[in-house]
């Protein structure tokens, strides 16, 4: 067998199996193993194989012992291997009692199953995978001057290769897709990652002429972060600061928004509201500090609007309402997203409510007479649909009443109910 030595002899790996390619894990992945833990004498102490159940953890943040974080990453999937730990790379001179010795030696026989990249937003957009560790804890933050070298791939060609300063939050106004921008809060002075980017977080839809970018597509960047320098926190922000700050994350938000970039448009509005939203004031400011918040959330909603993102445009609508109760702006903005929902009813009241407002806002009056049409179309659709229902029922227990074998009752396919999903009906066979 071949072995590999790390750390002057502390963690030896033997090969009993290679891997399916050359690529391996980095730190910050999530790997998945089978592994079983043995002393020096044999005597098996822990097995993921006996439970029937693959361990996962993230690889180079402390999770298992030194030796295995050390031996798994210089793995390749789907390869088997022995690794021999010596104490100060396993449990060191407490041992883990009562299954493990103090000053014990360990051997592990791992199988790497599987291994994947940290996702850095809930959507999956972002992915990362930490080639080389930043020092420290410090991360930047949100208005931080962040230098760093970036190096973007689209496929294998290498579109954009450069030293770069940027204030996070601002990274387009330098050509820096928000992807890189938003991953910035986790990283450390030093790190090296690389960012795998969806085209929501890349160039979106237009893609990016500059660059040969085509629409849709997917990016990567090799992003190290050279130096940054931190801004303030909300909480070391006089009044006047915050308000200052706020004027300028609105223009810029304007900016962004004119421009297409409705992602980028959000983060100046979510700084506003971060500043100011549980901020306590005087009667003096407290219309001004209010104003500022109206005008975020409602930018916030239109901007959602443009993403197709209904349900956020709901509850920043909500938040507005909150404030004001006959904003009519949040109320025609709720509204269309409940009508781009299907929520005919809840559209309408909405649209109904702004004319209360404003009787003379005839877009609220036309998208009144739309929700009227469409609940009219949907009550027929269901009509057609049960009619159909029902006729099958009806035409199965004829037969049923002929003396025909008994069959299984008919099902009713996606084609025939057209894709409609039934609320609110309750129906009882007899």
């Amino acid at each position: 067998m071949k072995s590999y030595v790390f750390y002057d002899v502390s963690s030896i790996l033997y090969h009993t199996k290679w891997g399916e390619d050359g690529d391996r894990p980095m730190i910050g992945d999530k790997v998945t193993v089978h592994y079983t833990g043995k002393l020096l004498n044999g005597k098996k102490f822990d097995s993921s194989m006996d439970r029937k159940k693959a361990f996962t953890f993230s690889l180079g943040k402390g999770q298992v012992i030194k030796g295995l974080d050390i031996g798994v990453s210089s793995m390749q999937r789907g390869e088997r291997c022995i690794l021999l730990c010596k104490p100060e790379y396993a449990y060191g001179p407490a041992g883990c009692p009562p299954k493990i010795p103090p000053n014990a030696m360990l051997q592990f026989e791992v199988e790497l199953l599987s291994f994947k990249g940290e996702l850095l937003t809930d959507d999956g957009g972002i992915t990362r995978r930490i080639k080389v560790k930043g020092e420290g804890y410090n991360n930047p933050n949100d208005g931080s001057t962040v230098h760093v070298h970036l190096e973007g791939y689209c496929g294998e060609r290498l579109f954009d290769s450069r030293d770069v300063h940027f204030v996070v939050g601002e990274s387009e106004d330098m050509g820096v897709p928000l992807g890189v921008d938003r991953a910035m809060e986790k990283m450390q002075k030093g790190e090296c990652c690389m960012l795998y980017l969806k085209p929501k977080y890349g160039f979106g839809k237009e893609g990016r002429a500059q660059y040969k970018i085509g629409p849709n597509s997917d990016l990567v960047y090799e992003v190290t972060l050279i130096n940054f320098e931190k801004a303030k926190e909300s909480w070391e922000l006089g009044l006047k600061e915050k308000l200052d700050f706020s004027a300028g994350a609105k223009q810029k938000g304007t900016q962004y928004f004119k421009a297409g970039c409705y992602l980028q448009a959000v983060v100046q509005y979510q700084r506003i509201v971060s500043w100011l939203e549980m901020e306590f004031v005087g009667k003096e400011q407290q219309q001004t500090v209010q104003n500022f918040l109206l005008v975020a959330q409602l930018n916030m909603a239109m901007c959602y609007l443009r993403l197709k993102e209904y349900a956020l445009v709901v509850e920043n609508c909500n938040k507005v309402l909150e404030l004001d109760e006959k904003n009519e702006k949040a109320l025609y903005r709720r509204g269309e997203a409940r009508l781009f929902r299907n929520e005919f009813n809840l559209a309408m009241s909405d649209f109904k409510l702004v004319l209360q407002v404003n009787p003379s806002n005839r877009a609220a009056r036309s998208q009144v007479s739309i929700c009227q049409r469409k609940i009219r179309e949907h009550h027929e659709m269901d009509k057609k649909t049960y009619a159909n229902m029902f006729q099958k029922f009806a035409e199965h227990d004829v037969k049923e009443a002929e003396g025909s074998v008994a069959t299984p009752v008919p099902a009713v396919t996606v084609s025939e109910t057209e894709g409609h999903v039934f609320h609110n009906v309750n129906i009882c066979f007899y």
